[in-house]
């Protein structure tokens, strides 16, 4: 870096957010970037380690001290050029990601680490100002066809990868635009909509051809797969995972994911099946504690939620890097997300008993119990309830947000695929499933997992798939790209 001992005496700065009453009114983002000013300063954070731990922290081994440095110089258009060459979207990462790279950050053990997404995030987003993003087609094509079925971030990066070697690539979504959980799982506050579409029209410049309202197996014949020289399956993992306990049909429990989809459906009018589900005026109880469960409490009480309260089965996390988990490993900490800012009772080491009903079959309280882990070493840990906790809350909407078990098995049973242990589409290190032909990547591979994940996974299977139809591949591994003249 061209100043290498910044961090000494610069402090770590990411761009704020709206007051929290002005926010909560609208569906839009609300954060305020930091100028180009602050933006360079907080580059020149950058260590320069002679092993930047940042690299293997990032599922995509983004280039963070390449960009960095050049961001710091002001030479944006080959920061972004860098920044793409291992990432396809980091406007999505770049307001989505959990910042594994900032976790395993080396100023982090002695300070607040690089402020890597939000540099990151800029970046992209002076790239679109500029007009520097533009199609970029290639050149020739070797004549082969490839069907990618499902257009979240898995499949976005496939499809623009496999186009990039020169393929011929169409994609299926089963809703009606394209963006998987990106587009109606995501609340719009976290991103807003035309934030894909302006990327999707790139890749149709690109030559990517999407079908929307295609759900293979159900009103597209799994026998239409065969016209291609190649399958790429990227559905996601969308079986959400529910409580064996009494109540739990009763009207007014409802999964997570159905919620926000539903929210967000609305706001962009579209149509809605089924019955309308609103937190207005209504005590909401969220069981859950990650992403989904945060993303349910801000729409809640942008929906006028009379209170909102989250429970979650485990136990509080330190406010402090845990000493089980020490740099540069994941940590295990207490996370506040801008939604919980906006009002919401948060409560640990809660279990769920029982979802009580009125006698029209109406959702209106639910009863609880506290509970502790018993750890025994080299034992399963067991969970255990605390004697005379019982408690019952007044609630008439409750969320599930308990993640997912894995992918449908609607493709699995039409193409006669096998599951791993886990429900997930079962293939090996080349993500090649057990029909050759067939490949698989994303949450339906692995499970559920981070969007940066995601994006990593499209990028490897696209590599196995052109090796499978080519013979070799030009295709960039992870961590690093096609960086002449930067």
């Amino acid at each position: 870096m061209a100043q290498r001992l910044s961090f000494k005496v610069i402090k770590r700065q990411i761009e704020c957010n709206e007051p929290v009453d002005t926010r909560v009114k609208s569906h839009k983002e609300f954060t305020i970037s930091l100028d180009e000013e602050r933006l360079q300063n907080q580059s020149s954070r950058c260590m320069d380690c002679g092993i930047p731990f940042c690299h293997s922290g990032c599922p995509l081994g983004n280039l963070i001290p390449e960009f960095n440095e050049l961001v710091y110089k002001g030479e944006w258009q080959k920061a972004l050029r860098i920044l793409h060459s291992t990432n396809n979207f980091p406007e999505f990462t770049g307001r989505l990601c959990p910042a594994p790279c900032e976790k395993s950050c080396v100023l982090g053990i002695i300070d607040q680490p690089v402020s890597i997404e939000n540099i990151e995030k800029s970046i992209v987003e002076r790239g679109f100002k500029e007009g520097w993003i533009v199609a970029s087609p290639p050149k020739t094509r070797t004549g082969k066809t490839i069907v990618v079925v499902g257009s979240g971030p898995a499949g976005l990066a496939a499809a623009q990868q496999l186009n990039r070697a020169g393929h011929t690539v169409t994609v299926l979504e089963r809703d009606d635009a394209i963006g998987g959980l990106l587009r109606y799982g995501i609340p719009s506050f976290k991103l807003e909509k035309g934030i894909i579409d302006r990327r999707v029209s790139i890749l149709e410049e690109e030559g990517i051809f999407f079908k929307t309202n295609t759900n293979v197996g159900v009103n597209y014949d799994v026998s239409e797969l065969d016209n291609y020289d190649a399958i790429v399956l990227c559905g996601g993992a969308t079986v959400s995972r529910s409580l064996p306990v009494a109540g739990i049909s009763s009207q007014g429990v409802v999964q997570a994911m159905d919620f926000l989809t539903q929210q967000t459906r609305q706001l962009f009018g579209k149509k809605i099946n089924g019955e309308v589900i609103n937190a207005k005026g209504k005590n909401v109880i969220v069981i859950g504690g990650g992403d989904t469960g945060s993303d349910c409490i801000g729409t809640c009480n942008r929906q006028g939620a009379k209170s909102v309260t989250s429970f979650e089965i485990m136990p509080k996390p330190p406010v402090g890097r845990s000493e089980k988990t020490p740099w540069p490993f994941w940590p295990i900490q207490l996370t506040t997300s801008s939604s919980h800012e906006e009002g919401c009772d948060r409560n640990w080491l809660m279990n769920t008993k029982e979802f009580v009903t009125n006698e029209q079959g109406a959702l209106i309280a639910l009863k609880t119990v506290e509970v502790e882990w018993l750890i025994k070493y080299g034992e399963t840990p067991q969970l255990v309830e605390k004697p005379n906790t019982e408690k019952s809350w007044d609630c008439e909407l409750a969320l599930l947000a308990l993640g997912f078990t894995g992918p449908e098995d609607t493709l699995s049973n039409e193409l006669n695929l096998e599951l791993d242990k886990s429900s997930n589409y079962k293939s090996d290190t080349n993500h090649q499933t057990s029909n050759p032909k067939i490949f698989t990547a994303g949450d339906m591979r692995k499970g559920q997992s981070l969007i940066v994940w995601a994006i990593s996974e499209g990028r490897e299977v696209a590599r196995s798939v052109d090796v499978y139809l080519m013979g070799s591949t030009s295709l960039p591994t992870k961590g690093a790209g096609d960086l002449i003249g930067v």
